[in-house]
């Protein structure tokens, strides 16, 4: 098996599209992290999202709190009426995304200033191996070995706007997505299934395995 870096931080986003919380260590489940988007905010009237998740699309401050009520709050200055709803867990595509360093390393130096990981929202975020030199395409269907867990890389993540918040303030970056959408066909990261469920800690190794 061929060491790709080690697990750096691992996030866990309690309510989609809000703040998420640092964890040292996680038992993933079959279907993804307990308690990772196990609840999201549903339009129900004032917006042409009605009866659909409220996202950070819809705004830019959203990923900033962790407060649900600040996000109604949030919600009502784009005239949306919401509802936070509770279920298993509100994904986008896979239950789990992992990013690593080099990824980073590449915009922020094609942009020119050093980008936070945190923009990218990546449950696992990973410092490379010194000799990794994969794409997202090349880890596609590939197993990976996360501590006693093991995943599938099921796609790479297709972008959209969140990317270009800044994770401080909010502000849009339309560089950043202009830059993915240009040098990396819209791709950053990768979504991942869970194929063992078993636990992770930050410091863990992850490996892949042969073919």
């Amino acid at each position: 098996m061929q060491l790709l870096g080690h697990v750096a931080v691992i996030t866990r986003y309690p309510v989609k599209s809000l703040a998420g919380e640092e964890l040292q260590s996680v038992e993933i489940a079959e279907h993804g992290i307990p308690g990772d988007r196990e609840a999201a905010f549903f339009v129900t009237a004032g917006h042409a999202r009605t009866g659909k998740t409220f996202r950070g699309k819809e705004h830019n401050l959203l990923h900033l709190t962790s407060d649900t009520r600040r996000a109604e709050e949030l919600a009502r200055e784009k005239n949306a009426t919401v509802d936070l709803r509770r279920g298993t867990h509100y994904f986008d595509a896979a239950p789990i995304s992992l990013v690593f360093d080099r990824w980073v390393d590449e915009v922020s130096a094609g942009l020119g200033r050093e980008l936070d990981f945190r923009r990218w929202r990546p449950n696992f975020f990973a410092r490379a191996a010194p000799d990794f030199r994969f794409s997202e395409g090349d880890l596609t269907d590939r197993l990976i070995e996360a501590g006693s867990a093991v995943l599938r890389v099921r796609t790479p993540i297709e972008r959209c706007v969140t990317i270009t918040y800044d994770v401080q303030t909010g502000e849009p970056d339309p560089e950043v997505l202009r830059y993915v959408a240009q040098e990396r066909q819209t791709f950053f990261g990768i979504y991942c299934d869970v194929e063992l469920a078993g636990a992770v800690r930050a410091g863990d190794a992850l490996r892949l395995r042969a073919r």
